[in-house]
């Protein structure tokens, strides 16, 4: 690792100058900063010092891919920040002060096929404990609870409207709709489950843009979301339900309007108790149908 460090102190001043034939020049100005988008797999995390080792793609403009130690600057992803988990970051390279980091983290999925599932945090919600009730309004103004989906089982899972990444919110809610589409064709499922986004954006997901936002994942003939609710609550409230399922957020540094946040998906029976748990986005709408059918009584 140190052997990978070296390397790239070293390109602080070299690799620069060896890309300037073949990469735009503005990825090679003298500023004391550079960014440049990273993308890889964490293969080695030390929270004692903050850094993690990542077996990276290659960096466009800077340099190809290799495994190497990074200092994380983000105070929010040392309890999702596992071997085997797939990130999206921004590597700083301060040409004056010799250093490198990590910001901007996202983490995008989590184990690979094959690869041993990440611990289970113990502050965090755990297999068979109840979900603690909470105070929501969904997109038709109506205030619910978890006691609102006794006697059904609930998937869960966590968006915010604004979220412009493919392969975060918007798939999130694109396996929603794609399930709540099915569901809600089916009278016998319509009865027994029941699905819910819960926007962690308060100041601006109101319950008429999430109507707005649902029927425009459901199609342009939709009248109702049925089966689904997306729902908001003060930040307070979410916070709490966040930090029961162990979702991460919080608002970008630099731009106010996004939100750096990690994926959390649950499956909940009809007693209201946490039976599965999708960590990141690799699941579908076939895998969710699937764990919610298993959560009813036999």
């Amino acid at each position: 690792m140190r052997f990978s460090a070296l390397l790239l102190l070293t390109a602080l001043g070299f690799l620069g100058l060896a890309c300037t034939k073949t990469q735009p020049t503005d990825a090679n100005s003298s500023a004391p900063q550079k960014r440049f988008a990273l993308t890889g797999t964490v293969k080695a995390v030390d929270k004692t010092t903050r850094s993690a080792t990542i077996e990276h793609n290659e960096v466009v403009g800077y340099m190809p891919p290799m495994t190497m130690d990074f200092e994380i600057r983000e105070d929010w992803v040392w309890d999702d920040l596992v071997p085997g988990a797939e990130i999206r970051s921004e590597l700083v390279v301060d040409n004056a002060n010799g250093k490198y980091w990590l910001e901007k983290i996202g983490i995008s999925a989590v184990a690979r096929p094959g690869q041993e599932p990440p611990p289970v945090n113990e502050k965090f919600a755990q297999i068979g404990k109840p979900v603690p009730d909470f105070s929501l309004t969904n997109q038709d103004a109506q205030k619910i609870s978890i006691k609102d989906f006794v006697g059904k089982a609930l998937a869960i899972t966590f968006i915010y409207r604004e979220c412009p990444l493919p392969e975060f919110c918007i798939l999130m809610s694109r396996n929603f709709s794609d399930l709540a589409i099915q569901i809600n064709a089916d009278q016998t499922a319509r009865e027994k489950i029941a699905l819910l986004s819960i926007s962690f954006d308060p100041a601006r997901d109101t319950p008429a843009k999430l109507r707005q936002y649902g029927l425009g994942y459901l199609g342009k003939d939709a009248k109702d979301l049925g089966v689904w609710n997306l729902a908001v609550g003060s930040d307070a409230e979410v916070r709490k339900i966040a930090d029961f399922f162990g979702l991460k957020y919080e608002t970008d540094d630099e731009d106010k309007t996004q939100i750096n946040h990690s994926l959390v998906t649950a499956v909940v029976n009809p007693e209201g108790k946490v039976m599965k748990i999708f960590t990141g986005n690799r699941w579908t709408p076939a895998d969710l149908k699937r764990e919610l059918e298993a959560a009813l009584p036999r």
